[in-house]
């Protein structure tokens, strides 16, 4: 997989993928993230990437020809499954479409800034927008780390346990169980008998037995039309 990310401020997004999991994503060549710095592709002597909106009105907007430059020279050099803009506006983004990006090999992401970009890039180039939530930020580049972070680690040979992602939160539409690791007894603080059995079926039944509880209180949006 290839993603190339386009940012105005392409320094917040070194530390994200220089570490962790993102990083031996690409040590094993599973997985590459480029980010572009949009000011690279525009013009004049201050490089200016954004100006006053048609209409009047508070904020500025990100201009079309730098975006088109750079998104033109991108696809000029390889084929591209989706051109994604990270927006509020944008479709929200959950575990499903994490599933579903992470089976595609190439894909762009433009993130926004200001007060967003020039409605033409969105009709032209854009394949899909994502939303990480209803709140804005100072630009799309947190976002698109989020995104990002989350398709990478889907891909198989990503993670030292391949199992682990297929047991996250969301996954089955259902909060992940509670986890325990050592001491078994932690000042008066046991785990659960149950999962010291030994008996998988029946730790698998406490497991979902949790799981359905936790979504019960905590997220019961999640179980509306379900029958559990």
């Amino acid at each position: 997989m290839r993603i190339d990310i386009i940012s105005v401020v392409p320094g917040l997004l070194e530390g994200p993928f220089s570490h962790s999991i993102l990083k031996r994503a690409e040590e094993k060549g599973l997985a590459t993230v480029r980010v572009h710095n949009l000011r690279d592709y525009a013009g004049g002597k201050q490089k200016q990437v954004d100006d006053y909106a048609f209409g009047g009105g508070a904020g500025m907007v990100m201009m079309i020809e730098p975006i088109a430059k750079c998104i033109e020279a991108l696809k000029s050099e390889r084929e591209y499954d989706e051109v994604i803009y990270m927006t509020p506006d944008g479709k929200k983004f959950d575990q499903q479409m994490a599933n579903e990006l992470s089976l595609k090999e190439n894909f762009i992401i433009l993130c926004g800034h200001y007060k967003g970009v020039d409605e033409r890039v969105r009709l032209k180039w854009i394949t899909k927008e994502i939303s990480i939530g209803d709140y804005v930020l100072s630009g799309g580049e947190l976002a698109a780390a989020v995104v990002t972070d989350a398709i990478i680690r889907l891909i198989p040979g990503v993670l030292n346990d391949e199992s682990s992602a297929l047991t996250d939160s969301f996954q089955d539409g259902l909060l992940a169980p509670p986890v325990y690791t050592r001491p078994a007894d932690y000042v008066g603080m046991k785990v659960p008998e149950i999962l010291m059995s030994g008996h998988q079926a029946k730790i698998d039944t406490w497991r979902f037995e949790a799981s359905v509880r936790r979504t019960k209180e905590r997220r019961p949006d999640l179980l509306e039309g379900k029958e559990i």
